[in-house]
């Protein structure tokens, strides 16, 4: 390995965690270069949610690489991206009665955020942002300028500014109604809140450390935003494409908000994507006005279609999802009781698990027992408290039950 660490940059964090050299990839596994497997609950940061190399969507990618289908192709049209527009109107949009523009905005999930701030200013000609504590959005200066965490947003070596941060849901542990000091400050013209043009929120932040918002909250916030003539949009990146069970990890509140943010697993394969949903009446760009080389890889269209039309066509997969993730939170309802002085708590929706320790040291070495033992888990929350869990969604029972009982002999080991 001497040449990763003579060559790539210190900033390279998974691989301190997991020092081996990957070689091969299927489905809920990865394979070291000697063969050795490590059964994955991480899946690309929630960029594979249908699994390494799902067969189904690289039949689809190699046939249209073998017919020289477009790779690259700006914001051209192309047969590929009619075929996903069309797929996603038909498997997504129209069962939803969801009416929205789809912006290209690059392919991150940081591309579809920037462009959702851009948009928000353009359309309501304020600059000031609110985002929630904790919070998680990206890379990029826009993105860090709502995001939570204090080490990312140091990184930025400038300051990050027309963005104020709010209390996400249960911050205070329910000490104070919902939305308390958010709307005292929007209604008291002494706050010195500027007015925002809009609220940027996760249905469940992931990297924040799994705290998954209650639906009445969402609608709350929703409703909120509706009385005081502010835009929602709603950053999915990681916790759409059925994470949490549905499509949307907001749609069990049923609001709709003003966009949507998605990145990671739309393109279905782990090929770069990332779209901003916007409702009609905002779309109001100027052509080029946003723009980049790589918003239309068309190989990702193709995956994407595909994943939609196998997993988007009936519900099994969100059945699935929701009883696999109610299994996760019974085991660690067991583990809770089993060591009740560690104040263990379970965290998270769906596939979106966590199970918070006292601090990063235990949640890190638990991760570090996993690892050892062929399970690959990583740690989130402002200090890693967190042993985050994000298997693919298409695992199978017998592989879940793998990891979970990993991860009762690593937790039994550090506790």
């Amino acid at each position: 390995m001497s040449i990763f660490e003579e060559l790539e940059s210190e900033v390279r964090s998974y691989s301190r965690g997991w020092p081996v050299v990957f070689d091969r990839a299927q489905g809920s596994w990865l394979y070291r270069e000697d063969g050795k497997p490590y059964l994955d609950f991480f899946a690309g940061a929630g960029a594979l949610n249908y699994g390494h190399n799902n067969p189904a969507l690289k039949q689809a990618l190699i046939d249209y690489l073998q017919r020289d289908g477009v790779t690259h192709a700006l914001d051209m049209f192309t047969a590929a991206k009619r075929d996903f527009l069309e797929t996603f109107k038909e498997k997504i949009l129209g069962p939803r009665e969801l009416d929205y523009k789809i912006v290209f905005p690059g392919p991150g999930g940081a591309n579809a955020v920037e462009a959702a701030l851009k948009l928000a200013r353009k359309v309501t000609g304020k600059e000031a942002v609110i985002n929630f504590t904790n919070a998680f959005h990206g890379m990029t200066l826009g993105a860090l300028s709502v995001t939570g965490n204090s080490m990312k947003r140091g990184g930025a070596g400038v300051p990050l500014v027309h963005a104020t941060p709010m209390p996400y849901d249960q911050y205070f542990d329910g000490a104070f109604p919902d939305f308390l000091y958010f709307e005292k400050l929007l209604e008291d013209s002494g706050s010195g809140l500027n007015e925002p043009a809009a609220v940027i929120v996760e249905g469940v932040q992931g990297e924040g450390g799994i705290n998954a918002a209650r639906l009445e909250w969402l609608r709350g916030l929703d409703d909120l935003c509706k009385r005081h003539d502010i835009l929602l949009i709603l950053d999915d990146v990681q916790m759409g494409c059925g994470r949490t069970g549905p499509f949307f990890s907001f749609e069990d509140a049923g609001i709709k908000p003003d966009m949507i943010c998605l990145s990671k697993s739309i393109g279905g394969y782990g090929i770069p994507m990332a779209l901003t949903l916007i409702k009609p009446e905002l779309d109001v760009w100027e052509p080029g006005e946003h723009n980049g080389t790589f918003r239309g890889i068309s190989p990702a269209f193709v995956t994407a279609a595909e994943a939609l039309r196998v997993y988007w066509s009936d519900d099994e997969l969100e059945k699935s999802t929701t009883a696999k993730g109610e299994r996760v939170a019974e085991a660690f309802a067991g583990l809770i009781k089993r060591y009740p002085e560690a104040n263990l708590v379970a965290k998270g929706r769906g596939l979106a698990r966590g199970m918070e320790f006292a601090d990063g040291k235990l949640a890190g070495a638990v991760c570090k027992e996993a690892f050892d033992r062929g399970l690959l888990m990583e740690t989130s929350g402002p200090d890693g408290e967190v042993m985050k869990l994000l298997p693919p969604l298409t695992l199978t029972d017998d592989e879940l039950g793998t990891g979970l009982s990993i991860i009762d002999e690593s937790v039994a080991a550090v506790l």
